[in-house]
């Protein structure tokens, strides 16, 4: 199956990437896992293949030496050649049924690979758990990060709680695009959150990013008033977040919160252009090739702090 597996014996889920010695995904250095599977489209996504709950076939073009083996072994029409193009093999993700991945078997030199992997609760738990001298010595942990893990419920729930039986420190990243009641069984096995606000007003976010944040800010309001651990984090995306109205709004939410919930802002990455190459997916930041400047970044900041908010980080 391409998404979470679950028998009586076994509980599988897709995780992406695992980034270890990280320090920006919660408290002291941490591993992070991403898992499969987001709610929302945001256009500026830097994972983007981590929005779909299946898995994909990567092409990276600069391994590709033009054999066409991958399209004589998919039965489904799914893989195009273009010997004119710099990039020969062209993949249609619709057409592709996860058969075996013939393709990816048949490419010689790794031009072709899965964007992602199959774990069971215990294969993860014991990666995540590699660095614990570290986290000990940091007050770190691990977090599990996106796509949105929430959108793995079970798999993500059975995760943490294994790593809570290991005695280490949780987190999550998430757009909090859930139910109440799944949201509250994932309160006590996580230590602190990290939930994205991108966009106040309601129909700019349905329009630029495919669902409502009604359900988002009720969600951040249940965890503030719940007392957890919480930082709510903004990215600042070019024309899109970085109104003064925009800021201003989502300051003045988060400073009205119980328990001084911090407001971090999160530069512009155009590091992500690779990735939607990858995907064969059309990049629609390209020509924004650097994050904002320090002193726009703090200009923008200083918008969240007249606003009330208890801004933390920095460019």
């Amino acid at each position: 199956m391409s998404n979470v597996e679950t028998t009586s014996e076994v509980l599988r889920g897709l995780v992406f990437d695992i980034k270890r010695f990280a320090l920006h995904d919660g408290q002291g250095i941490r591993t992070t896992a991403f898992l499969k599977g987001c709610p929302l489209r945001c256009p500026w996504c830097q994972n983007p293949e981590g929005i779909s709950l299946h898995r994909q076939v990567w092409y990276d073009h600069t391994k590709c030496i033009r054999c066409g083996k991958c399209a004589k072994a998919c039965d489904n029409g799914a893989i195009t050649l273009h010997p004119e193009s710099e990039y020969y093999v062209s993949l249609n993700q619709q057409k592709c049924n996860e058969c075996d991945f013939a393709c990816i078997t048949a490419c010689p030199t790794d031009a072709l690979s899965f964007d992602s992997k199959h774990y069971t609760v215990n294969e993860l738990a014991d990666v995540l758990e590699r660095d614990r001298v570290f986290y000990d010595a940091s007050q770190g942990g691990i977090t599990l990060s996106g796509g949105d893990p929430l959108f793995q419920t079970e798999y993500a729930l059975a995760v943490l709680e294994e790593c809570k039986k290991r005695g280490l420190h949780t987190a999550i990243e998430t757009e909090l695009v859930t139910s109440l009641s799944k949201l509250e069984r994932f309160v006590p096995l996580v230590d602190q959150f990290m939930a994205d606000l991108k966009i106040w007003d309601n129909t700019m976010h349905l329009e630029t990013v495919g669902v409502e944040n009604k359900i988002i800010k009720e969600n951040i309001q249940y965890l503030a008033d719940k007392g957890v651990s919480l930082i709510v984090r903004m990215p600042l995306i070019p024309e899109i977040t970085t109104t003064k109205e925009n800021i201003s709004s989502i300051g003045r939410f988060v400073a009205s919160l119980p328990g001084n919930v911090p407001l971090e802002l999160i530069n512009f990455n155009p590091l992500a252009s690779g990735k939607y190459t990858m995907l064969q997916k059309e990049y629609p930041f390209s020509s924004y090739t650097s994050p904002y400047p320090a002193e726009e970044y703090w200009r923008f900041v200083q918008i969240a702090k007249d606003a009330g908010a208890n801004t933390i980080g920095g460019p």
